[in-house]
């Protein structure tokens, strides 16, 4: 019932704060449109507190008004959510599977999202070159956030981590700070029903631009990869109905 109660809450609101960015995004500057994307990110993440039991936990420092890349991992739709939540006003990295959705095309552009070509290949690498023109022409940098799987990933599995984090760390000479999460283990993927228990949120140290792309991916995914799977077991599922933990057993369904 819980799971059903918040699904209503989440797309009504979601409605509601698209038409609302849409008509912030006609304002002059981005000041308008990231107060109202950050307030609608901010009553999302209560909704899963009051509504489902979702209690998030940041460890370590969010990189606010901080020029680095952020590097996280993807498995939940609530990933972006959160970080925009707790990182304020940040920049992010998405597919272009996003214009999809009503006025959405048009508050990606205003906002200045790196929007990617899913097709990859020359035509994502050229969409990210473009998008980082755009950031390095901002009067005050602020993070970026990647996913660098590209994909979301079902709890305790990982994909390839793709180039393009560590071209924008390349490109804007920026470090790239490691993001870990459990949140999957809450909100797996794009499912309907919902986990209760705590979903951590994990800024660890940043890693240095560097040259070499292969060892600045492996030690990206390594941390990210590591950490993720050590908050998987902090939190792993249990079978006592009276601790609330992310435990898919009991579902909020």
């Amino acid at each position: 019932m819980r799971s059903l109660l918040f699904n209503i809450a989440y797309w009504t609101i979601s409605g509601i704060y698209a038409v609302l960015c849409a008509i912030l995004a006609l304002i002059p500057g981005r000041f308008a449109l990231m107060h109202g994307l950050r307030s609608y990110c901010r009553l999302t993440v209560h909704l899963m507190r009051w509504i489902c039991g979702i209690r998030v936990e940041v460890r370590g420092t969010p990189p606010k008004d901080r020029p680095v890349i952020i590097g996280a991992k993807h498995q939940s739709w609530g990933d972006g959510i959160v970080m925009m939540a707790k990182c304020g006003d940040v920049n992010f990295v998405c597919g272009d599977h996003m214009l999809k959705f009503p006025l959405i095309g048009w508050v990606l552009k205003r906002c200045g999202a790196i929007v990617l070509s899913n097709r990859g290949g020359a035509a994502a690498q050229k969409s990210l070159m473009a998008g980082v023109e755009r950031s390095q022409g901002e009067g005050r940098p602020r993070p970026v956030l990647i996913y660098p799987e590209g994909h979301l990933t079902p709890v305790g599995t990982g994909m390839r981590y793709r180039s393009g984090v560590w071209r924008l760390s390349r490109a804007l000479d920026r470090p790239i700070v490691p993001v870990a999460t459990n949140l999957g283990q809450c909100w797996p993927q794009q499912n309907w029903t919902k986990f209760p228990g705590t979903a951590v949120v994990e800024f660890l140290e940043p890693i240095a631009p560097g040259e070499n792309r292969d060892a600045v991916l492996a030690e990206l995914e390594t941390r990210v990869e590591t950490r993720s799977r050590a908050l998987e077991a902090e939190f792993a599922p249990l079978t006592e109905p009276s601790q609330s933990r992310c435990r898919p057993a009991q579902a909020c369904a």
